[in-house]
């Protein structure tokens, strides 16, 4: 019995049909946004999300059975066992806002799409650089916010007036949305010399700091592909050093049988 649901787990059929019924469920959960569907049809989404998360109850106790403790000290396991708990959560007698975490379902494809578990799995590894970085922008973003507050604060109130008015324009002009016509012009019109201040806020900002996010991103890409490369090259090995064994266990074998013959000859 183990044996058997195992193989359905691992079986990449089983992870394809688990994939396509998220595909599914998240195009369903799309129509379901419409006021006319969602009324004609609501009868069949309903029993459709019923079908859905009683599958994947029945994916996540498998993988209970099959893997049992270890199923809990995997990362994505659990994340697994979170979402479909939360699916199992009611949707009425007081529990309508919970209707909305059915959405999350579709976060399951991180899981089951290798490729998507591997970019989830470099940002994971970040997480401490891109905490730096975000760390040195809030500075800058500080210092800039207070310059531009006591710089512009009395002639645009609207932009600059508080310190939490200076932090959402800079966010903007990081952005790069309108930020030459929408805002930055009009304040050289009154600031002839204003763009010192803006150039080097987007320059620092903008290029500096999110190509250095990228370049985390990337470099945590490539050592994920070099673990990965190793460990099919590890395997390799593996699978040669077998097979020169079964190859030296097959020539000793043929050497005793001809050795076999030959004292059966002499006698």
């Amino acid at each position: 019995m183990y044996q058997k649901v195992k193989k359905i787990v691992e079986d990449n059929r089983f992870q394809n049909f688990i994939i396509a019924l998220i595909l599914l469920n998240g195009i369903t959960m799309g129509f379901e946004t419409s006021a006319v569907l969602a009324e004609k049809y609501h009868s069949f989404f309903e029993i459709f999300n019923t079908i859905v998360i009683t599958i994947f109850t029945i994916e996540i106790i498998m993988r209970i059975y099959v893997y049992k403790k270890s199923f809990f000290t995997d990362m994505w396991s659990i994340f697994d066992f979170i979402i479909v708990m939360l699916s199992l959560i009611p949707t009425s007698g007081g529990f309508e806002i919970f209707r909305i975490l059915r959405v999350l379902r579709l976060f399951r494809l991180m899981t089951v799409v290798p490729q998507m578990k591997k970019i989830i799995t470099a940002l994971v590894n970040i997480i401490p650089g891109i905490a730096s970085i975000a760390g040195l922008m809030t500075l800058f973003f500080y210092i800039f916010s207070i310059m531009a507050n006591q710089l512009f604060a009395k002639d645009f109130p609207q932009w600059f007036g508080t310190l939490g008015d200076s932090f959402y324009t800079l966010f903007q002009i990081m952005t790069l949305e309108s930020w030459s016509m929408g805002i930055v012009r009009p304040i050289m019109e009154v600031y002839p010399y204003s763009w010192a201040f803006f150039v080097p806020f987007i320059f620092l900002v903008t290029f500096i700091m999110i190509n250095l996010i990228i370049a985390i991103v990337v470099d945590a890409m490539n050592e994920i592909n070099e673990k990965e490369e190793e460990h099919i090259i590890e395997k390799i090995e593996d699978n040669e050093n077998h097979l020169l064994a079964e190859v030296q266990k097959l020539q000793n074998d043929m050497k005793e049988l001809k050795e076999l013959i030959i004292s059966s000859k002499t006698s």
